[in-house]
Parts: C-alpha cells; structure tokens; sequence
C-alpha cells in the first residue's frame, strides 16, 4: 500500500505536546456524544427510517496506562446501554488457544443496525502475544494477512471499522504506574504483566511498526492518537470517529443526519 511517508515517520510524527484545557475538552466531548447519540440512534433504525444501517466496529489498541479505559467512557457514557456492547479483550482462555485465534472474536462482531467496541481486539496477536510468546516474523506476517483478510470481508458484508492507537511516551507511562500504585482505587488496574511489558517497549514498538505496515488499509484506516494529555485524547478520538463513521455511511448511501452544531449541548 502507497503511502506519503514511512511507517516509522507516522510512529516518530505523532505530537505528544498536543493538549487541551479540561473546559474546552469537556465541551466539544459533551457535543461529540450527543452527535454519536444521533448517529447511533440512526443507525438502529430508531430514528428516521426504520432502516438499519452497517454494523459499527470501533477498536482500541495502545501502551498499558495509555487512556483506552477513560476514552471508552466517554465515547458510550452517552449511548443507550442496549445500543452499544463493549467487549474488553484479554489473554486468550486455554480453551480459545484451541481455536484459530480469530474464533473468539465471531460473537461480538456487530450485525446491520448494531455496535461494539472492542478496548483491546485481535491485534494482541501482533502485540502481548508476539511480543511475549516469541512467535517468529512469518507466523506474525501470516497472522496479520488473516486480520486484513477478516476485516475486508466485514467491510464488504456491511461493518464498519474504526481503529485507534493511543500513544503515550516512556516516561509518561512511567508517571501513570506509579500514580496508579499509590492509588487505592486504583492500584487494581495495575499488574506485574504491565510492569514486565513495560520493559519490553522497543520490542513492543518494533511490533507496532509491523502492524501499521501489514494492515493499515483503506477499507480499516488506523488513526493514531496522542495521549499524552488525556482530555485531548478524549475529544480527538470521538471526533475522529464522527467523521469516519459519516463519511461510510455517505460512501455506502445510507441517509446522513445532518447535524444541527451546538443545538446538542442544549
């Protein structure tokens, strides 16, 4: 796939000064969501015509501590619970290691007029499960074709899909674990797998370079995301997704709502 610059110049470009106060983050996500209400409500067929539009599929990746949890938040705390599944994707079960690796994905994957989010997804194949398991580049090669080639067929069957990589430097990471240690409510989220990860980071980012090169495609663009200051990250990653979101529903002819600005926040 052409490109304008390498993948290592997409990685190195990302600009983690990027930032926003709390108030006007707070504002433009209290605007984004009810956008994404309006969108959502559409797409069920709830609103409008009762039509129901292509299946919605939003995925997370990003570094341990990067805000996946707390932009997830914000992008359904406005949606209907009954709209909207969230699937938080760990280390695969013993049982799924019987499988092909994709198996387990097949429930949640959303259907016409439906919506998941996946806070981490298939992907942990060419990340924690390359990085840690150790599997060589061919395996990894061979693995990232099969995602592309599930993800085109989705896109083609009428999903979908929007991608974030939240990115966050070294020694931010670092300052969040120890915030996350020293935290009551917190300290849970914490664990000696994320403390050995973290180690690991320029294996970790060898990784991401590989994955941004195997399957970032057209039909399932990757957007890579700042996090350095969280209420940017916020605000940015819905955003993004009202504009990914309207422009496949426009390219596929399904009725746009068109939006009426700052009426929502009324």
């Amino acid at each position: 796939m052409a490109r304008d610059v390498t993948v290592s110049d997409r990685v190195d470009a990302i600009d983690l000064t990027a930032s926003l106060s709390r108030e006007e983050s707070e504002q433009r996500v209290a605007l984004a969501q009810r956008r994404l209400e309006h969108l959502r409500l559409t797409t069920a067929g709830l609103l409008g015509s009762p039509a129901r539009g292509p299946g919605l599929l939003v995925l997370f990746e990003g570094f341990d501590a990067a805000g996946k949890g707390g932009v997830i938040r914000r992008l359904t705390q406005g949606l209907d619970p009954r709209h909207v599944l969230v699937v938080p994707v760990a280390a695969p079960t013993e049982d799924e290691t019987r499988h092909h690796f994709l198996w387990r994905f097949q429930p949640s994957i959303p259907g016409r007029g439906a919506m998941t989010v996946y806070d981490r997804s298939w992907y942990g194949r060419l990340l924690v499960e390359r990085v840690e398991g150790g599997f060589d580049h061919a395996t990894a090669r061979t693995s990232a074709k099969e995602i592309v080639d599930l993800e085109r067929s989705l896109v083609d069957d009428g999903v979908t899909i929007v991608k974030f990589w939240l990115h966050i430097s070294d020694e931010e990471q670092l300052r969040r674990f120890n915030e996350r240690a020293n935290n009551p409510l917190k300290s849970w989220k914490l664990t000696p797998d994320d403390w050995r990860n973290r180690m690991k980071r320029g294996d970790y980012l060898e990784a991401l370079r590989d994955l941004l090169e195997w399957t970032d495609h057209s039909h399932a663009h990757w957007d890579l995301i700042a996090g350095e200051n969280k209420h940017f990250a916020r605000a940015m990653v819905l955003e993004t997704l009202i504009e990914r979101w309207t422009h496949d529903l426009d390219r596929r002819g399904f009725p746009v709502p068109p939006s009426r600005g700052n009426d929502y926040l009324r």
